[in-house]
């Protein structure tokens, strides 16, 4: 399977359960709103995203998949199973036990996060039981994504990529059918999160058995913990945790310090936060796990150059999906926050607030997709540690640039320093890479990058010409009943696609045949 179809098979389902993750913030929206029940819910919810963030999708994943890729082609797939089993066995032992431990210290962990709350003893209860209800998510969602690993390395996205569904299709479930049933309206959606894990966990257990892949525990963890290829996993798990995570680390910078800025802030944040994930999800998660497996499989047959080539079509991909993304949503952030979150408890307020922190996300989005393209190259060569050296510097930017632009900015500034550290995240992985004789830019990707902007800029003015005449033809078109609101947001997207294909083929930007070599050949 070709780079470009491995990246549009993963990140074709992932825009599905991207679309259901729209639904289900628009359901939350309604039940929860933007105040306290709301603020302690996202906190909840972040908790165990963002142990999973960093211990399995981030650290584990981009140890695991390497290592899995590279047996498989020197040992065969039974014995590159059997280290499957003895990795997955030693992992949920220990997320076992972690999950224990920070259940027991919940409240102590929710202040951590959320310093704000410190004022408001109500609110820390509120969110110490959500937290609690909703942590064990992080045992499951490990070992889905540790299915996940296996199922990519057997060149199979679509299953992984369709598990969030399920996550998603529980919360919209929970919210009408266990709100009734708990204290607040959050205590239900909490339950269906930590069951939604448990889904998935069944549902990849499914196609693993349907690819012939058979995973057997191994309880002896002690003497598993023995073993050089598992010795050598962890050491690599170890640096992974920020290598891998700079992006929900900042992430849970962002919240710690918006706590402080008052009621509603963290939801501010969650929401335009929810709405930049749909294009870094599809974008960047995809082109980042179809790369791993297939560049470490190049790496280990020494395949330098086709590894190259893979890599500056990761990068390619990555800007030309990413860029006009970008452009979209800063145009037409409040248009889309009005039409998808404003009703129920979610006001005009909640709007402009939110539609403020997408701009200020947005600009930075192309970069961090970017990042998450040339991320794989370090760890397919078992490089661990340069990641963290850079995500460290990161940090300390990302913390630096939000302490100095929270107090003028507000939510707004925090989000934005989140963008100056991608760019910082950037320049560092971009060095490295060519310092280190890895792989570099070429004239040809830059000059290919530097087009899909201009272009990109040529659709945000046709996307803000085309807002001026939807005002000037019925005044404030947001203001329209939703039925017309979605009709022109529908047009305006159209609208703005057309413009892109149209100039990004006058340009060369644009190459069709990629997209005619998705479709099934005769005969087949």
């Amino acid at each position: 399977m070709s780079l470009f179809k491995s990246v549009a098979t993963f990140g074709g389902f992932t825009l599905l359960s991207r679309v259901s993750g729209f639904f289900r913030d628009m359901v939350l929206a309604n039940f929860l709103g933007a105040g306290k029940v709301a603020d302690a819910f996202f906190v909840a919810f972040k908790l165990p995203n963002l142990f999973r963030s960093l211990f399995a999708e981030g650290a584990f994943t981009s140890a695991f998949v390497p290592m899995l890729s590279a047996k498989m082609v020197s040992d065969g797939q039974d014995k590159a199973m059997r280290f499957a089993s003895q990795a997955i066995s030693v992992l949920a032992f220990f997320l076992l036990v972690f999950t224990l431990v920070m259940e027991f210290f919940m409240p102590e962990l929710v202040l951590l996060l959320a310093p704000g709350f410190h004022s408001d003893p109500e609110k820390i209860a509120l969110a110490t039981q959500l937290s609690q209800i909703t942590f064990p998510f992080l045992l499951f969602i490990s070992i889905v994504s540790f299915q996940s690993g296996i199922l990519n390395s057997l060149n199979k996205f679509a299953a992984p990529a369709a598990a969030p569904i399920i996550l998603n299709l529980m919360i919209i479930v929970s919210a009408f059918a266990f709100t009734p049933l708990g204290a607040t309206p959050a205590h239900g959606i909490a339950f269906g999160v930590t069951v939604a894990g448990v889904l998935e966990v069944f549902w990849l257990m499914f196609f693993l058995k349907h690819a012939g892949v058979a995973i057997h525990p191994q309880w002896n963890v002690f003497k598993l913990l023995k073993l050089q290829d598992i010795r050598t996993l962890f050491k690599r798990i170890a640096p992974g945790v920020l290598g891998a995570g700079v992006y929900q680390i900042n992430m849970m910078v962002d919240t710690i310090l918006v706590s402080l800025v008052g009621t509603g802030a963290i939801s501010w944040l969650y929401y335009a936060n929810r709405l930049q994930q749909l294009p870094l999800g599809v974008i960047g998660a995809a082109i980042s796990v179809a790369l791993l497996p297939v560049l470490s499989k190049n790496i280990k047959e020494e395949n330098l150059k086709e590894a190259a080539r893979l890599q500056e079509k990761a990068v390619e991909y990555g800007a030309l999906l990413s860029v006009p993304a970008a452009a979209a949503l800063i145009v037409l952030a409040e248009p889309v926050v009005n039409i998808l979150f404003q009703h129920g408890k979610f006001g005009t307020l909640e709007t402009t607030m939110t539609a403020r922190a997408i701009v200020a996300y947005s600009i930075g989005l192309p970069v961090y997709v970017l990042v998450k393209a040339l991320t794989p190259n370090f760890f397919a060569r078992g490089d661990t540690k340069t990641p963290v050296k850079y995500s460290i510097i990161v940090f300390i930017c990302n913390l630096v640039f939000s302490i100095l632009l929270m107090k003028p900015f507000g939510h707004v500034g925090v989000a934005f320093a989140t963008t100056l550290a991608a760019f910082v995240s950037f320049y560092q992985y971009k060095r490295g890479l060519k310092k280190r004789g890895y792989w570099k830019f070429s004239r040809a990707l830059n000059v290919k990058i530097f087009k899909i902007i201009f272009v990109s800029a040529i659709m945000a003015v046709a996307l803000l010409g085309g807002e001026v005449f939807l005002n000037r033809c019925f005044g404030n078109w947001l203001a329209l009943n939703i039925w017309w609101r979605l009709f022109f947001l529908g047009g305006l997207g159209v609208f703005g696609l057309a413009t892109f294909l149209l100039v990004g083929k006058m340009f060369n930007v644009i190459d069709f045949n990629d997209f005619k070599r998705l479709l099934p050949k005769k005969g087949k």
